[in-house]
């Protein structure tokens, strides 16, 4: 399975972006996706989960009422949708594929690469 997340970028605080996870080599149906992100210095922290059906979905507190997660199982692909960015939500966001939907990184089993999302105040 391969995960090609994009749609990061430089944006000024309180701007949109959104990103993209496109999954090859097995669908996602069937399949929790989530998304995950990692500023510098700091863990991976969990952002956002949807379980394999899209209407079951996880978000983090320090996010929610911004971000939202959506999967459009068809196309094999995860988005999530970024508003009101903040100076913190910069980071590097990771897409991950399991079977399990949970907030912890353990839980999946295929990770993409990561876009890079920085907010400028």
């Amino acid at each position: 399975v391969q995960l090609q997340a994009s749609g990061g970028g430089l944006v000024q605080s309180g701007g949109s972006l959104r990103l993209s996870c496109a999954a090859s080599g097995r669908s996602i149906s069937g399949y929790t996706m989530a998304w995950f992100r990692q500023a510098p210095g700091k863990e991976r922290e969990f952002v956002a989960a949807s379980m394999w059906h899209g209407t079951t979905t996880n978000v983090a507190d320090s996010v929610k009422g911004r971000f939202t997660i959506s999967r459009d199982n068809a196309k094999n692909t995860v988005y999530l949708q970024m508003v009101s960015l903040k100076v913190e939500d910069t980071a590097v966001y990771y897409c991950a594929l399991g079977r399990v939907f949970g907030p912890t990184p353990t839980s999946y089993d295929y990770w993409g690469q990561g876009t890079q999302v920085t907010v400028s105040s």
